[in-house]
């Protein structure tokens, strides 16, 4: 069974919990993605940004991106999955938790990202079928 190590995208780069949303958006206009993981001084994982919430959680509530910092939009404990874990784990929580993109770790280590887009090109169609319907439902 394919594992997430093997369809995920290596190489993560956190955003510091400390560091402004609009460095947060910089970072991720140059790496070219739309969601990073947030970490802690303790290099843990905190959550995960995405450019939805920068428009929504900022932008559209009138806050200034580099008043607010990356950690302040973290929710509670992170979203995971595990490098070993297989393709029904990964569809199982991308589909419970209603998130497109997952930090994947080995043991406390962010080893990579796997997103929607990985899960689409590795597994068949009617599996990511059904969890399109799922991530697009109310």
């Amino acid at each position: 069974m394919t594992t997430a190590r093997e369809i995920m995208t290596a190489g993560a780069e956190c955003v510091g919990a400390q560091e402004s949303v609009l460095d947060a958006a910089r970072k991720m206009t140059e790496l070219g993605v739309g969601a990073l993981p947030i970490c802690g001084t303790d290099n843990r994982l905190k959550g995960v940004l995405t450019d939805r919430d920068i428009v929504v959680k900022v932008l559209g509530k009138g806050k200034d991106p580099a008043g607010c910092t990356a950690g302040e939009l973290a929710q509670g404990e992170a979203v995971t999955i595990g490098a070993d874990d297989d393709a029904d784990e990964i569809l199982r929580t991308m589909s419970s938790h209603k998130v497109r993109r997952l930090p994947v770790i080995d043991g406390h280590d962010l080893v990579g990202m796997v997103a929607l887009a990985d899960v689409a090109r590795a597994l068949p169609d009617p599996k990511v079928g059904d969890l399109l319907e799922v991530l697009s439902s109310d």
